[in-house]
C-alpha cells in the first residue's frame, strides 16, 4: 500500500476550509435515525478539524437519487442527528458549491461545521466530473477523505477533489488502511482467510485473490457446498451452484499451487427443511448427506478443527458466515469459531481484521466484536479490497 497522508501532516488549519467526506449513509425509519455508528464513526475527525480552528464542511451522499434532488434523501434529514452525535451546533447548505457555499463559509466562524446538501443529487458526482470537483473545491482549501465504504468509487467528493485539493486520510480512514495493511499488505505469517456466504459467484474474485495470499482458507457458508459438489460429495438438496463446479476446481488447484490450504467442512448439521430447530436436525460426515436433506452448518468437531488451525495462525480476515447463522440453531459454527478467534486476538496471539454486512451483524451476534482487532462496516469496498483491486479512493490519497 503506497504511503498516504493523514490529520497528522495537515499543520496549521486555523480558519482554513476543511471539505470533509463521510460516510452518513444511515438507515432511517419515520424522519428519525435508527441507527448513528456511521456518525460516530466520523465524529473523532470532524472535531478534531473543529477544534484546530477549521471551519468544516461534511459532504455525504445519502441513498441513490441518480441525479435528481430527491427530497426524501436530503441530508437535511440527518442534520439534528449529526448535530446531536457531535455536541455542536451543525449549519445545514442545501448545496455542495457555488455562492450558497461560499456564504455560508463567510458566516461560519473558526471550527464551526456544516453539513452540505447530499453530493448524489448532482448528476457530475458519479460521473467524476472534473468541472464540478473544481465548483466544489473552489470554497475549500484541503480535502479530507473518511469514508473507506465509499472508496471503491471514483466519485467528484471520493476521488475527483484530490486531485484539486492538498488531500488527507480521516482517522477513520486510516484506521481502515492501517488494518487493512496488517492483515494482507504486509501481514505476519501463517494467515487463516474465512470466506463464507451463500453463492461461489459472488466472491468469486475474492477466492481467487485469496488462495494467492494466504496460507490457509477455511470455506463455510452455501458456497462450501459448491467446493464439496466438486470434490464429488453428494451434497443433497443444499444450496449449491452445481455450474460452479469447474470453477472451484480450479480455485483448489491454484490454492494448491500456491501452497494454500483449502478447508471444507467434513462435518455438517443437516435437515431436511430450512426452519428454526427443525425435527429432522442431525449432524453427520459429509459423505453421508442424504438427497432429501440441506446443509445448514458446519458440524462442532469440525470447527475444533477450525479453531486449531486458527491457533497455528498470526492474521486472520474474515469475511461471511459459515451457517445459516441467522437461523437457530444453524449459528452455531460462526459463533464458536467467532469466539475462538476472539479469545486469540483478545491474548495478543492472532491479528483479526472482518468485514462486511452479513460478518458484522454475525460477530454482533456472537457477542465477541469488541475482541476483534478491527472490524470494518464497509461492504462493497472490502469486498474489492479482499479482491486485491486497487480502490480509487484510496489511491487518490496516495501521497
Amino acid at each position: 500500500m503506497s504511503t498516504f497522508k493523514t490529520l497528522d501532516d495537515i499543520g496549521d488549519v486555523n480558519g482554513k476550509v476543511a471539505l470533509v467526506r463521510v460516510d452518513f449513509n444511515v438507515p432511517m425509519k419515520d424522519g428519525l435515525v435508527t441507527d448513528d455508528t456511521r456518525i460516530r464513526t466520523a465524529m473523532p475527525t470532524i472535531l478534531e478539524l473543529a477544534e484546530k480552528g477549521a471551519k468544516v464542511l461534511i459532504l455525504a451522499h445519502f441513498g441513490r437519487p441518480k441525479g435528481e434532488r430527491v427530497p426524501t434523501m436530503s441530508l437535511s434529514l440527518v442534520v439534528n442527528e449529526v448535530a446531536k452525535v457531535l455536541g455542536k451546533e451543525v449549519m445545514f447548505v442545501p448545496e455542495i458549491a457555488g455562492d450558497v457555499v461560499k456564504q455560508a463559509v463567510g458566516i461560519l466562524r473558526a471550527g464551526d461545521i456544516a453539513l452540505l446538501e447530499n453530493t448524489r443529487f448532482w448528476k457530475g458526482e458519479e460521473k467524476n466530473d472534473p468541472e464540478l470537483a473544481a465548483a466544489v473545491a473552489a470554497n475549500g482549501d484541503l480535502y479530507v477523505n473518511d469514508a473507506f465504504s465509499a472508496a471503491h468509487r471514483a466519485h467528484v467528493s471520493t476521488e475527483g477533489l484530490a486531485k484539486v485539493l492538498p488531500a488527507y486520510a480521516g482517522r477513520s480512514m486510516q484506521a481502515e488502511l492501517e488494518a487493512l495493511e496488517k492483515a494482507l499488505g504486509k501481514p505476519e505469517k501463517p494467515v487463516a482467510a474465512v470466506v463464507g456466504g451463500a453463492k461461489v459467484s459472488s466472491k468469486l474474485d475474492v477466492l481467487k485473490h485469496l488462495v494467492t495470499q494466504v496460507d490457509h482458507l477455511i470455506i463455510g457458508g452455501g458456497m462450501a457446498n459448491t467446493f464439496l459438489a466438486a470434490k464429488g460429495v453428494n451434497v443433497g438438496k443444499s444450496l449449491c451452484e452445481h455450474d460452479l463446479t469447474g470453477t472451484a476446481d480450479d480455485i483448489m488447484a491454484n490454492a494448491d499451487a500456491s501452497g494454500c490450504t483449502v478447508h471444507l467442512p467434513y462435518e455438517v448439521v443437516v435437515s431436511k427443511e430450512f426452519a428454526a430447530n427443525p425435527p429432522s436436525l442431525r449432524t453427520c460426515n459429509v459423505h453421508e448427506v442424504a438427497e432429501d436433506e440441506m446443509i445448514l452448518d458446519v458440524g462442532p468437531l469440525a470447527v475444533e478443527a477450525l479453531g486449531d488451525v486458527l491457533k497455528t495462525c498470526r492474521t486472520l480476515v474474515w469475511n461471511g458466515p459459515l451457517g445459516a447463522f441467522e437461523t437457530v440453531p444453524f449459528d452455531a459454527a460462526t459463533v464458536a469459531l467467532a469466539k475462538t478467534a476472539a479469545a486469540l486476538s483478545h491474548e495478543g496471539s492472532l491479528i483479526s481484521v472482518a468485514g462486511g454486512g452479513d460478518t458484522v451483524a454475525a460477530l454482533n451476534h456472537a457477542g465477541v466484536s469488541q475482541d476483534f482487532s478491527y472490524i470494518s462496516t464497509a461492504g462493497g469496498a472490502f469486498l474489492e479490497w479482499m479482491e486485491g483491486k486497487e480502490l480509487p479512493g484510496v489511491a487518490a490519497l496516495s501521497a
